[in-house]
């Protein structure tokens, strides 16, 4: 049987981060960003783990920009008039989800080639705010298939993830939001994968106690999904092992 997989873009895929952080250099000048990521700094040095983890997941955002645009809002420690000044300044750029760089380069061909050859079924999952230009779902299309990834199945999606794992029947979700991943375990039968890139020491605590698997790139994840993927294939129960091996609990 096919793995069904779900993947989240900005933050796993795509470095959303470094071209929001561009944008507002922009449109409020380097002296200001400059102040804003000392003031980032130093808020994150009189903070512990906890609570710097608590920053990134529970920020004060527009609706529209929430979930998977925090990071870059946590680096640089804006004010909410900042913000939406910055989101609005967003959505006024052609085609911007088209201009991402991609965070670790020829991955989501490496992608693309393993999920052919194995046949697994994949689809990308965001919560992309418009802008002009075409829609943040075509958007996202162009960006995938300019990378190697011919004809992605893209949603554009509102709910939670794991109210999405649970309608689709996926297996497995890799996000690099520790909440959504909670959501998946929670309210789904799919196991999670949490890209975590930053310091081990601002992981929450309650990703490693529920199952969620952990990885520091979706290099390291498609290594992961390989070796699912062929436990699966050699012996019927196989899966669940190897997955409780991985940390991935059902």
């Amino acid at each position: 049987m096919s793995l069904r997989i779900a993947f989240d873009l900005d933050g796993v895929l795509a470095d959303m981060e470094s071209e929001l952080v561009r944008q507002a250099e922009i449109l409020f000048g380097e002296s200001v960003t400059r102040r804003l990521r000392l003031r980032a700094a130093e808020a994150a040095d009189v903070a512990d783990a906890a609570e710097v983890a608590e920053a990134k997941t529970a920020p004060d955002v527009s609706p529209d920009a929430a979930p998977d645009v925090v990071p870059a809002m946590a680096q640089l420690n804006m004010t909410s008039r900042q913000q939406r000044r910055l989101w609005h300044h967003v959505e006024s750029i052609e085609n911007f989800w088209e201009g991402l760089d991609e965070l670790e380069p020829g991955v989501i061909q490496r992608l693309a080639s393993v999920a052919a050859d194995r046949r697994w079924e994949v689809i990308f999952l965001t919560k992309r705010p418009k802008t002009v230009g075409a829609t943040a779902q075509v958007q996202t299309q162009r960006w995938l298939e300019s990378r190697g990834f011919t004809l992605p199945s893209v949603f554009v999606v509102q709910k939670s993830r794991g109210s999405i794992a649970a309608s689709l029947g996926l297996d497995i979700v890799v996000d690099d939001r520790p909440e959504n991943c909670l959501d998946v375990v929670a309210d789904s039968k799919a196991r999670a994968i949490l890209v975590w890139r930053t310091d081990e020491n601002q992981l929450p605590v309650a990703a490693q106690r529920l199952g969620i698997g952990v990885v520091k790139s979706v290099a390291d994840c498609l290594d992961i999904l390989t070796a699912v993927d062929d436990a699966t294939r050699q012996e019927p129960g196989m899966m669940e092992r190897v997955m409780r091996r991985l940390g991935l609990k059902g």
